[in-house]
């Protein structure tokens, strides 16, 4: 059950404790337990990004042809319900009562809402019950994946957290290809083209549910009744409380709103630089997608398992930013074929290097680990999803600067993108308790 009052003391003698004392290192987990959370993130993505990618669209082109626009209204009601929920969900999660301890919950129950949320998306009569059933899919599939997110927040030491981003970023890189690959073969049959992908994600997640032990949280008790006051006060912190962690939100914030002013026009950004229609460059942003895919791996491999390796995060999430800028810079300068791929493909290294180890780094400077995880990791979200927001509302006064009547300042748009990722690592530097 949900604790909803009592005040944060030890546990009875004979109990287990959820994770040692504050300051002590944690025990390092088994390679089964850093697998299977791979699996797990695998199968969330698989199930979640598939109809994002493709299945939504087919949806909603057989529900209402040539209005191309509500696809926009469902996924921004999506990404909206999810900004809302995330923290409250988070804070749930850090209060829940049961044998089977705080996590493991979430990911049963929002596995089993996901796989409704597919079902109703594929038998939706109506735009209006397919967009519902995005946001609950949004809901559901988003907080299994935030359990697990929350359960390496509990269960990894800091030896093993670039590695394990790492490999999840990698694995979530490969799972929409699959999903996508998957749909393509029940195109016809809409049943299958939500629920296939979901099955599978609906399996991983249970295998790590079913094979990793988590410890009974019944002798879990808090300082602070939760009451509907107290839980608007955990969608906020104090900075001055936690430097580190601020710190780390401020960088996260100015790196995903560089990515996202340099990402969202890509389309019209290509036509315009090689001269051609929108509808002539899907040719091209495949091909630029396939060979993202591999240097974004790339960038999260090596990145997550160098900052382990050397105990250092701050150096390569400075690196990413100004590597990100890089590409930006040449991706604003170039007319040509190759110089587009080229600095496309420098931002996509860069993006895999900082998803992995800033990732690690925002779990070795999560405040009230032993309490309150879930609420922490949930209010880091608002760092990625509020500039996906706020962005593509700010691009365009910045491609008006300067226009034509045949061209947009793309290139004024990417100088700025490269001036956030630059000031997102300056901005990790002010971090001191992580190297």
């Amino acid at each position: 059950m949900i604790d909803s009052q009592a005040s944060a003391v030890p546990q009875p003698p004979g109990t287990t404790p959820l994770e040692p004392s504050p300051g002590a290192e944690l025990p390092k987990v088994s390679a089964r337990y850093i697998w299977l959370m791979v699996l797990a993130q695998f199968g969330v993505f698989t199930a979640f990004i598939t109809p994002l990618a493709i299945s939504l669209s087919v949806r909603v082109a057989a529900l209402a042809p040539g209005h191309e626009q509500y696809l926009g209204y469902i996924t921004g009601a999506g990404a909206a319900a999810v900004v809302v929920a995330g923290p409250l969900l988070g804070v749930l999660s850090d209060r829940t009562r049961t044998r089977l301890g705080r996590r493991r919950p979430f990911m049963i129950v929002g596995t089993l809402v996901g796989i409704v949320s597919l079902a109703v998306m594929a038998t939706a009569p109506s735009v209006l019950l397919l967009g519902a059933g995005w946001v609950l899919a949004q809901l559901s599939w988003g907080q299994a994946l935030g359990a697990l997110t929350n359960s390496q927040a509990d269960r990894l030491p800091e030896s093993q957290r670039g590695k394990v981003a790492g490999l999840a970023g990698f694995g979530t890189l490969v799972a929409p290809v699959l999903g996508v690959t998957l749909a393509g073969g029940f195109v016809g049959d809409p049943l299958l083209l939500f629920l296939v992908p979901g099955v599978i994600g609906a399996v991983l997640v249970m295998l790590f549910v079913f094979l990793v032990h988590e410890p009974d949280s019944r002798g879990m008790t808090f300082s602070d009744p939760l009451t509907i006051r107290t839980l608007g006060r955990k969608y906020v912190f104090d900075p001055r409380r936690y430097p580190d962690y601020s710190w780390a939100w401020v960088s996260r914030f100015l790196f995903y709103f560089g990515l996202t002013l340099n990402t969202t026009f890509i389309a019209f950004f290509l036509a315009s630089r090689l001269g051609v229609g929108v509808q002539e460059v899907a040719g091209t942003m495949a091909a630029l997608s396939g060979l993202g895919v591999l240097a974004t791996s790339a960038g999260a491999l090596s990145g997550g398992f160098l900052s382990d390796r050397l105990r250092r995060r701050r150096v390569f999430v400075l690196v990413a930013g100004i590597i990100y800028a890089l590409g930006a810079v040449v991706m604003a300068l170039s007319s040509t074929l190759p110089l587009l791929f080229a600095g496309s493909l420098i931002t996509s290294i860069a993006l895999g290097m900082f998803s992995a180890v800033d990732q690690a780094l925002v779990l070795d400077v999560l405040p009230e680990r032993e309490s309150e995880a879930g609420r922490f990791m949930g209010i880091i979200g608002f760092a990625t999803s509020v500039p996906q927001s706020v962005a593509p509302l700010v691009a365009p006064a910045f491609l008006a600067i300067g226009a034509t009547a045949t061209e947009k300042n793309y290139s004024l748009l990417f100088f700025v993108a490269a001036a956030c990722t630059v000031l997102s690592g300056l901005m990790v530097l002010r971090v001191k308790s992580v190297r």
